[in-house]
């Protein structure tokens, strides 16, 4: 089928991010308070039933990527039968999750079976005592083990994203870097953005994806490649003869919105057409009314009247609408 979701700017939108829940079990410095955010109520949240309706209307007009990410997304239960409802829809070709790993490896056997094809794990650092200080939750050696799981699945690629702060960890670069040279891994480097309560964390930590890339170079000569197959916005580059890449992610210093093919639905089920913007639509009271597919589809694509050109975003911004930072990385 073509794609029919064609926003006002000509580009075709065929991937849909889901957060299944606004909750996290960890409270990393860049993302969150220490204390957490005030949660949404359970009545809020989308049943996976109606998150599964949602997905068939937009593979009827064109969506055939769909990534579940949160929060954290492993810690809504039994996240396999989402997983599983998805895959069987007609027209959606990869089922992807994008998770801290903390609760994979127990989960990755019922995850793939139910149809999941690729991971993305965050993780900000090599060192265990500093895992706890950026995380605020210990757990270092379950990411480790989560990720060495995924390859050994098969649920290949898998992305690592990697935020880099300044004093905090961007003396670790050429430690992940070298995790690509023997693992077909892709560690992606992520500018840390102005989010929530961390703008003195960004005031004081960003680094731009150029310097990333200079400072890397430093452990051996990059060279340019395509990157995994996947609908990230990372550019990418590898050492000779690596079984992985790396990739650096720059919404600030260099944007990707012209390549944007994207849509994302919060847990409480508003349709956000941009991740650092307020456009939104409301699918939520129109599923709970009974809406059919094709209602449902009209509605998404009506969407595409309000998506913007470009998010805006400038050094010092605050990115008022992004509640949690594992929604940029692809």
């Amino acid at each position: 089928m073509t794609v029919s979701l064609i926003d006002g700017f000509s580009r075709s939108i065929d991937y849909l991010r889901i957060s299944v829940t606004d909750k996290c079990n960890l409270r990393c410095i860049y993302c969150m308070p220490e204390g957490g955010l005030p949660w949404l109520r359970r009545e809020e949240i989308l049943s996976y039933e109606e998150i599964a309706r949602v997905v068939a209307a937009a593979a009827s007009v064109g969506v055939r990527s769909v990534r579940l990410t949160g929060g954290e997304p492993l810690v809504r239960r039994n996240l396999a039968r989402l997983i599983g409802a998805i895959a069987a829809i007609p027209g959606i070709a990869d089922v992807a999750l994008s998770t801290n790993g903390l609760l994979l490896e127990a989960q990755l056997p019922q995850l793939a079976a139910a149809g999941l094809r690729r991971i993305n794990l965050s993780l900000d650092t090599l060192r265990p005592e500093r895992f706890e200080t950026i995380a605020r939750r210990p757990g270092l050696d379950c990411v480790l083990s989560a990720m060495d799981a995924a390859i050994e699945a098969g649920l290949t690629p898998v992305k690592l994203n990697c935020v880099v702060m300044r004093g905090k960890n961007d003396d670790e670069l050429s430690d992940f870097a070298e995790l690509t040279r023997d693992r077909p891994i892709f560690v992606r480097f992520i500018e840390v953005m102005p989010v929530l309560e961390n703008l003195e964390l960004h005031r004081d930590g960003y680094v731009s994806s150029d310097e990333i890339l200079e400072r890397v170079a430093s452990a051996g000569e990059l060279r340019p490649v395509l990157g995994p197959r996947g609908n990230g916005p990372a550019r990418y580059f590898c050492f000779e003869g690596a079984a992985g890449a790396v990739g650096v992610i720059s919404p600030l210093s260099h944007d990707y919105c012209e390549r944007c093919n994207r849509v994302r639905l919060t847990a409480d089920g508003h349709l956000r057409l941009c991740l650092f913007g307020d456009h939104a639509l409301n699918l939520r009271t129109p599923l709970r009314s009974g809406a059919t597919k094709e209602e449902l589809a009209t509605l998404l694509r009506s969407a595409m009247l309000i998506k913007p050109e470009r998010h805006r975003l400038r050094l010092g911004e605050t990115a008022s609408r992004m509640r949690a930072f594992s929604e940029i990385g692809g």
